[in-house]
């Protein structure tokens, strides 16, 4: 009786590794298409209270709804010349620069790195524009430009 060779056993037991390549690459793509890359929602904080009102009660609220948690950009216009001047964020009026540098100062805290455009009227004094251009970066926000019109 003879006993089978070390080398046909080898040839026996040899392995096919190109379909098993091909399941790994096809189960890589299948996971990196169906991956997300985005970053995940933040959960509420447990401090946050949400209070319903009471039936039949009217009491009109004269606070401005929260801002939108996402905004591309924020517009600062100053509207007038010398004499009377207008500030309008995103074209909601201020009444003053502290309202000004207190809505800058919510925005930023929503979102501190949009860019801050502040658009000034040609008749507007320089040195106004960059008082909204310092309460903007006082605000929190760090990319504060100035729009230019072409001549």
């Amino acid at each position: 009786m003879k006993l089978p060779s070390s080398r046909s056993r080898r040839e026996q037991v040899e392995l096919q590794l190109t379909p098993m390549i091909d399941c790994v690459f096809l189960l890589m793509v299948y996971f990196i298409w169906s991956s997300s890359f985005e970053i995940a929602e933040q959960s509420i904080p447990g401090s946050v209270q949400v209070t319903s009102p009471v039936a039949g009660s009217s009491t009109p609220t004269n606070e401005p709804p929260p801002p939108e948690a996402d905004f591309d950009q924020v517009v600062v216009r100053l509207i007038g010349d010398e004499s009377s001047q207008t500030v309008l964020l995103n074209d909601v009026p201020q009444v003053s620069l502290v309202a000004l540098e207190s809505a800058l100062a919510t925005l930023a805290a929503i979102k501190s790195d949009v860019p801050v455009i502040v658009h000034p009227d040609a008749e507007i004094p320089l040195g106004n524009a960059i008082d909204v251009y310092d309460r903007a970066r006082l605000a929190g926000f760090s990319q504060v430009r100035f729009a230019a019109t072409e001549r």
